[in-house]
């Protein structure tokens, strides 16, 4: 029993994993293509738009944009991503490591 305890927190920790680092080149795409004036009917942008709105809408009640333009809240998604694939994720890896 142990080993399928163990086995399963491994699966929810690379799984974990993968989806920060797809959300993290999302946030990435939607940084850079907001240098650029992108058609707001793309369906590409209107993807980009609406799976990261919610999150940078969030960052920016946190720290609002610096004199009206200088956005950083993706910036602070992208600590925030990174804590977690170090934090969260290699804590399930030791976790399931011990069972």
């Amino acid at each position: 029993m142990d080993i399928l305890t163990g086995n399963f927190l491994e699966g929810i920790a690379q799984v974990l994993n993968w989806g920060l680092t797809i959300y993290l080149y999302v946030i990435i795409a939607r940084a850079i293509i907001s240098w650029v004036s992108p058609s707001p009917y793309n369906p590409i942008v209107q993807f980009l738009y609406a799976a990261t709105e919610p999150v940078l809408r969030y960052a920016r009640r946190i720290i609002p944009p610096i004199g009206g333009t200088l956005d950083l809240s993706p910036l602070i998604v992208i600590v925030v991503i990174y804590f977690l694939r170090v934090f969260l994720v290699n804590s399930l890896l030791e976790l399931a490591q011990r069972f």
